[in-house]
């Protein structure tokens, strides 16, 4: 048997993927890509000999049917999904077969398309004394929530959230918020297909106004919608600043109790 490797294709851009990861493609005997997310220059890596399959067609069992028959005949096998295996995909479901099959895997992390999202729109999840806590949700539809992860129970902590998978249902989004007490006026950052080539687009307005923005642009799918208390904080002269380079904070390799530098 070979062993099968999940890889995190990351957001779009194909320098974005782990080093590791494009080895592994140029490894692989047999390659499973998510054409649907994935873009195919991220297939660039992958040796001229390589069996390439796209598996937007395919059903769960066609998937772990075509994983378990290529670790058959390849020493290595790499399933290739957008973001990261282990956030919003079906890597439990698709372990189980090849675990039971003796079939050993390997998994890559990939970057998440919350931190591409921030990054593209040149903001920061975390702010001291404002927000250090980031949630990463989505609204329920076909695969449903616990009823303890409720957008409007997530929201009313006041903190950054990244929701995936819900620009089909943005109004929604605008209506769940407020009602857990966020402010028509909060600033919204809509990033889609963050970090693609030539197709990356920013969003931005107040949550009154984010559904009508996104619907006039065209946003309807592969979006991340930001929302936090830390939107805009580059234009802030007032926040508050980290510890982190204060020169009365005691760090391991700096002492505290030194005056700024001139």
């Amino acid at each position: 048997m070979g062993k099968v490797w999940f890889v995190g294709a990351g957001p779009g851009a194909p320098d974005l993927m782990t080093v590791r990861g494009t080895r592994l493609l140029a490894e692989a005997g047999a390659i499973l890509y998510t054409g649907s997310l994935v873009a195919k220059a991220a297939l660039q890596w992958a040796s001229p000999g390589c069996e390439i399959a796209d598996s937007k067609s395919m059903d769960l069992e066609q998937v772990r049917g075509w994983l378990l028959e290529r670790a058959r005949r390849h020493a290595t096998v790499v399933r290739l999904q957008t973001g990261d295996p282990t956030l919003y995909g079906v890597l439990a479901e698709l372990a189980r077969p090849l675990d039971a099959a003796g079939v050993p895997i390997g998994i890559v992390p990939g970057v998440s398309s919350a931190m591409a999202a921030a990054a593209a729109a040149g903001e920061c999840l975390t702010l001291p004394e404002v927000t250090q806590t980031v949630i990463f949700t989505r609204l329920s539809e076909r695969t449903s929530m616990p009823e303890t992860e409720s957008l409007i129970s997530l929201a009313s902590h006041g903190c950054t959230l990244c929701i995936f998978l819900s620009i089909d249902r943005i109004e929604t989004v605008v209506a769940r918020l407020e009602e857990a007490g966020w402010s028509p006026r909060a600033p919204v950052v809509v990033v889609h297909k963050a970090t693609w080539p030539g197709e990356e687009l920013v969003v931005r307005a107040t949550l009154a106004e984010i559904a009508r923005r996104c619907r006039e642009a065209g946003v309807e799918r592969q979006a991340m919608i930001l929302v936090s208390p830390a939107l805009g904080a580059r234009d802030r002269v007032d926040g508050k600043t980290s510890k982190l380079y204060d020169a009365a904070f005691p760090r391991r390799f700096r002492p505290g109790g030194r005056p700024p530098a001139a």
